[in-house]
């Protein structure tokens, strides 16, 4: 007699998934704004949006995901940081062409689904949403066995917001002379862990304290990639502002590059900040190249602002705050 299958016992449990979405459902609501018109649950998140005020509005995406950072998230038993990662990610992308984001949504795939993880993870989500005014309305949970190893899993998300098309910060009026401001960041937000893993992890492990800052790798490693948001929208529609880069893959040279007119280049000092220990500690230890360093990590500059040279100093004065530093790293060539 042939054994019965069923799509339980071939590693996919309906059940639980509802079990999940139902778990959920506070904090999804808890991200709501008042244009969400669908609750969780349905085929599609429903979102009616107020362009009140708004003469041409220009909707603006990203999507992303978290990349090898969820491996430090798997050994240290650690899932909601990386939900804010992923959100704060996404909106710093669409941030720095001038847009608000309106809604965010999410992909989960595992292998088998727990519970505690996947909560976890949706919690940071919605911790995010909440801080950058973004609302989570939709997502998929997607169990996939062996595919997954047990307690691994993928994350991916996908803003949507909206710019009013005179708004667009493109860099288009950047010009030789203008001045090149960074942001600082606390870590290596969700880039270069790949490199940075290969070579903590030949000499540490997750608890051993490095640098100066009394944290241990896991901590230092699961930093959350901050939301740069409040600072762009402070500054957005200052005369003189001319472009934002958000410094990902491809580091400070790479990504501010992406917002140059043809025909420019760039200057940076790279003397002129501080390195956050961790990155002194990855060179140190792993003997990386400053080549490598400089495209691999954003060294401790999360955003790029190129402004004229006759407003730099008021961005610098009135725009720093406690959480970041605005300091001047370069010049447009």
């Amino acid at each position: 007699m042939s054994k019965k299958h069923t799509y339980k016992s071939s590693g996919v449990d309906v059940e639980a998934g509802n079990k999940f979405v139902s778990s959920i459902g506070k904090l999804v609501k808890e991200t709501h704004r008042p244009e969400v018109i669908k609750s969780i649950g349905g085929f599609g998140g429903l979102f009616q949006p107020d362009f009140t005020g708004i003469k041409e509005p220009v909707l603006v995406s990203s999507v992303d995901g978290v990349g090898t950072k969820l491996i430090v998230a798997f050994k240290t038993g650690i899932y909601d940081t990386v939900g804010q990662d992923l959100v704060n990610h996404c909106v710093n992308d669409i941030a720095v062409c001038g847009a608000e984001p309106l809604f965010f949504l999410d992909y989960f795939s595992t292998g088998k689904l727990e519970q505690r993880i996947a909560y976890d993870v949706v919690k940071g989500f919605s911790i995010a949403c909440r801080e950058n005014n973004c609302a989570l309305i939709g997502g998929e949970t997607a169990e996939m066995p062996d595919l997954y190893k047990e307690g691994e899993f993928d994350l991916a998300g996908t803003v949507v917001g909206v710019v009013d098309r005179d708004q667009i910060v493109d860099g288009s009026s950047i010009s030789e002379g203008d001045i090149i401001l960074g942001v600082t960041g606390n870590g290596l937000h969700t880039n270069g862990y790949s490199l940075a893993r290969k070579i903590l992890f030949s000499k540490y492990e997750l608890n051993d304290r490095i640098g100066e800052s009394g944290k241990n790798v896991g901590e230092l490693l699961l930093q959350i990639h901050p939301s740069y948001l409040s600072v762009i929208r402070s500054i957005k529609k200052i005369s003189g502002v001319k472009g934002f880069a958000h410094i990902t893959g491809g580091g400070l040279e790479g990504n501010t590059r992406r917002i140059l007119p043809d025909g420019r280049s760039l200057q940076f000092d790279w003397n002129s900040w501080d390195w956050p220990d961790i990155f002194e500690v990855i060179r140190t230890v792993g003997d990386v190249p400053d080549e490598d360093m400089r495209q691999a990590f954003n060294l401790g500059i999360g955003l790029t602002i190129i402004v004229s040279p006759d407003i730099k100093s008021e961005i610098i004065k009135n725009y720093s705050t406690e959480s970041f530093s605005i300091l001047e790293i370069g010049r447009v060539g």
